[in-house]
């Protein structure tokens, strides 16, 4: 009997590191002390990105100014995303982390989207938001939603339905960070009703209960217009 109890914890023991291995994280742990990415093609390939010459690097491959200023909000959704992430700061490259500022006009929003590659956890620094996110159908589509003030601190899961919506009367400041170099971002309506080409109308129309010419207007929409991330 002991000696089967040693063994059912050893096999814990092991599951649990295995797990844990998995979950880490979502980007390619480094085996260096960084791999500052290049746009020259030869070299060390990693994680997407070619590595610069490691005698090359300097403090600037590390760095990036300008979260302090304002985006413009002046567009459909009244919000703009200033993405700081591996094409913004080439040290970030296998560093496994990324940061934005969101910035919304009054009524402005992130509509609904997904991020296929990361987490993430956002700091409210002005303003009023309204954010949530979304659970899948094995917990019954459940709505995980709050009202954010200055301070207050929100985390969205990888891969599920998440928005953001300044439900105040001024501008609202929030700073996100997400856990990949680049987690990637899949807005509903674009990737649905924008995509390249189009989706069949007819499709669209039996999917979401609309009529096709609604669908084609719809389509007309989206697929002329920019997402907010810059």
């Amino acid at each position: 009997m002991k000696g089967l109890l040693q063994f059912l914890l050893a096999k814990i023991i092991l599951l649990a590191a295995l797990a844990s291995s998995f979950v880490y994280s979502y980007d390619p742990n480094p085996l260096q002390d960084y791999c500052v990415a290049t746009n020259e093609t030869n070299g060390v390939y990693v994680n997407g990105k070619f590595c610069k010459d490691p005698k090359l690097v300097t403090a600037d491959d590390f760095f990036y100014s300008g979260l302090n200023i304002p985006g413009n909000t002046n567009n459909r959704l009244g919000s703009t995303v200033t993405d700081v992430d591996v094409r913004r700061i080439p040290g970030l490259n296998t560093l496994g982390v990324a940061i934005a500022r969101f910035d919304f006009a009054p009524g402005g929003q992130i509509p609904p989207h997904i991020h296929p590659r990361a987490s993430q956890i956002i700091l409210v620094l002005k303003g009023k938001l309204l954010v949530g996110f979304v659970a899948s159908n094995d917990y019954n589509y459940t709505l995980f939603s709050k009202v954010l003030y200055p301070g207050d601190v929100f985390a969205f899961p990888i891969g599920l339905v998440q928005f953001h919506a300044n439900i105040g009367n001024t501008n609202a400041v929030a700073i996100g960070v997400v856990g990949s170099q680049d987690p990637g971002v899949i807005p509903i309506g674009n990737a649905v009703f924008g995509s390249k080409p189009l989706i069949d109308p007819k499709l669209l129309a039996k999917a979401f209960a609309l009529d096709v010419n609604t669908v084609r207007h719809i389509q007309g929409v989206f697929s002329n217009e920019d997402y907010i991330v810059n």
